[in-house]
């Protein structure tokens, strides 16, 4: 079954949902229901709360829907006959109305062209506003299950009203249904919201405003560790870091064209010395300056500019998304600015660069994307200006050998780029590393080199962000690893654990030795039992359990546990020194 006959038995399997909820609530008043990925959703506004308890219900009448075999029957209707259809469905209205003008689909969607027609799907006795396609019959609907009940506010603008939306899946058989909700709960488990607060961490404080990230001690050790190691990889790999301020006078803004293309997700402007300041939502033109405040030559370049960068945009609270979607977050920026000579060098050694830090962190399995020159006159330059550069990045992305899709159009307004998504380890894609040609800044900056024949050219300028963004990013390892970081990333390595007060002193030792060899470790004092120890730190995702007692305070050894409940036994210190330090030197992903 390709994804277009998915798509539409999710559709049909999202009106019998409809269906079954206006026969089970007299009085709901319907809105959209799209299918999406992964499965579909509707939209009400029910005549009472619901909750995930009221969901079997709801799925058995939809059975029964199913199991009748209703014909799903098209019909083309006036705009009056679907104004005397639907009057007693606001929402249906505002949507007829926003069809006939071409402002949108059925399903809110922005469109630019009015339909000739309105079309209607009936099957038994519900109808609904909608253009289709169906599968012929109800019965052609696969396995389903509803998953969730969740607020949706009409037209996803806060100001309307609060809608009921219920999602749900399907799939053509039950093995694939049963696949996609297995991996549901999986990530349940490592949703890295939950798990930030139980391994402490970060939190998110409504206090202080939505979308904006307090680092834990826990937290901060892990960024710091995978910063540490991104910016010594980047000086290794020719990289200059810099440091920029976190506000610009709106001249900048104004310049690089921000303030034109990008207000709305901008926070507004501080008044300093009678001028408008704004808070950065890019690195880019302070880098851009940084390359400006001196003349370049040919000698010069490649320049490779980076910086971890805070910036801060404008997200809709209705948007904000634990790690993965906030208002203030690090980039890990760079800016390379390159003779058009070493375009194709330097973009080959700029992915070679980005996969060897994603590889270093666990992840094996990537996506990679071309996108090229948007129609339409949305994008800077003429046509043959893209050529070059859409060229050296097909070029880096088969001399490294990944496959890669086409994104036709999909290129910023400024130039082509390349996307790499990273695969989970339970198989979720998410975005991660670009690199972007830009026409537009090197244009509006004026920016310039010294060529070997004494000329002044223009380089080419190359946005790439590796990681993405720290918190973002963070967010991800988290729920990669469920929260059990490779050792080279966990916070705290070991945890001392004596069996009796007359142990601590020992174990604190240990401890000592530990910390000498650059090893992060600390001791569980507590007057608990060592098995409520061992297990606090099995549910910490402590790497390692090292319980000492007499027998080992003689040896001067320790008795390891992982965090897997797999039990070593007793081993010399300098053993499990040696071994701790050889898998962190290796940065591997999974050994203990």
């Amino acid at each position: 079954m390709d994804y277009n006959e998915l798509d539409r038995m999710r559709h049909s399997c999202a009106h019998v949902m409809a269906d079954a909820v206006v026969h089970l609530y007299p009085g709901t008043k319907l809105s959209i229901g799209p299918a999406i990925e992964n499965g579909f959703y509707y939209d009400f506004d029910l005549p009472r709360p619901i909750s995930v308890d009221d969901l079997p219900a709801i799925e058995a009448k939809m059975r029964e829907i199913i199991a009748r075999k209703e014909p799903f029957e098209r019909s083309e209707v006036s705009p009056d006959q679907a104004r005397q259809l639907f009057k007693d469905e606001p929402y249906k209205l505002e949507l007829i109305e926003g069809i006939l003008a071409g402002r949108e689909s059925e399903h809110g969607e922005a469109t630019a062209e009015a339909p000739a027609i309105l079309t209607t799907y009936r099957n038994g006795d519900f109808v609904d506003l909608c253009r289709g396609p169906h599968v012929e019959h109800t019965g052609q609907i696969g396995p389903f299950k509803l998953l969730n009940v969740a607020g949706a506010y009409w037209r996803g603008d806060e100001h309307n009203k609060m809608l009921t939306r219920i999602y749900g899946t399907c799939f053509p058989t039950q093995q694939e249904l049963d696949d996609y909700l297995w991996r549901l709960a999986e990530a349940e488990k490592r949703d890295h919201r939950r798990l930030g607060k139980d391994l402490d961490l970060f939190s998110i404080h409504q206090e202080m405003g939505g979308g904006l990230v307090l680092w834990h001690p826990n937290g901060a050790m892990v960024r710091h560790l995978a910063e540490e190691f991104c910016k010594n990889e980047h000086l290794k790999n020719g990289y200059k870091l810099v440091y920029t301020p976190h506000i610009g006078r709106s001249w900048l803004w104004e310049t690089s064209g921000h303030l034109d293309f990008y207000k709305e997700n901008m926070y507004a402007p501080m008044q300093i010395d009678e001028q408008d300041y704004y808070i950065k939502p890019m690195n880019c033109p302070f880098h851009i300056l940084i390359y400006k405040s001196d003349l370049r030559s040919y000698r010069d370049l490649p320049m490779r500019l980076a910086e971890w960068g805070t910036v801060y945009r404008y997200e809709r609270a209705g948007v904000l998304h634990g790690l993965m979607r906030v208002r203030g977050f690090t980039q890990d920026d760079a800016h390379i600015f390159v003779q058009p000579e070493r375009m194709e060098e330097e973009l080959s050694r700029t992915l070679d660069f980005c996969l060897h830090i994603l590889r270093s962190f666990g992840f094996t399995e990537f996506s990679a994307y071309l996108a090229t020159r948007p129609e339409g006159g949305k994008a800077v330059g003429e046509p043959e200006r893209w050529v070059a550069p859409t060229e050296a990045l097909r070029k880096a992305l088969e001399r490294a050998q990944l496959p890669y899709h086409v994104d036709e159009g999909g290129g910023a307004f400024y130039g082509p780029k390349i996307d790499l998504k990273i695969k989970d380890a339970i198989g979720r894609e998410w975005q991660c590393s670009t690199i972007q040609f830009d026409f537009n800044l090197a244009d509006r900056f004026g920016l310039t080199y010294i060529g070997e024949d004494g000329q002044e050219h223009q380089p080419y300028m190359v946005h790439r962000a590796l990681l993405g963004s720290m918190e973002r990013f963070f967010g991800v390892l988290i729920e990669h690893y469920a929260g059990a970081f490779p050792l080279w990333l966990a916070p705290v390595q070991a945890r001392l654990i004596p069996i009796a007060d007359r142990h601590v002193a020992y174990a604190r030792q240990v401890a000592a030795k530990l910390e000498a060899e650059g090893l992060r470790v600390e001791v569980d004092e507590r007057g608990e039992r060592m098995n409520a120890k061992i297990r606090e730190a099995q549910l910490q995702k402590i790497p390692y359990m090292l319980v000492v007692g007499d027998k080992e305070q003689a040896a001067g050894a320790v008795a390891v546990r992982l965090r897997t409940e797999e039990n070593l036994g007793p081993m010399p210190l300098a053993d499990f020194i040696a071994r701790a330090k050889r898998i962190v030197a290796s940065r591997a992903s999974t050994e203990l």
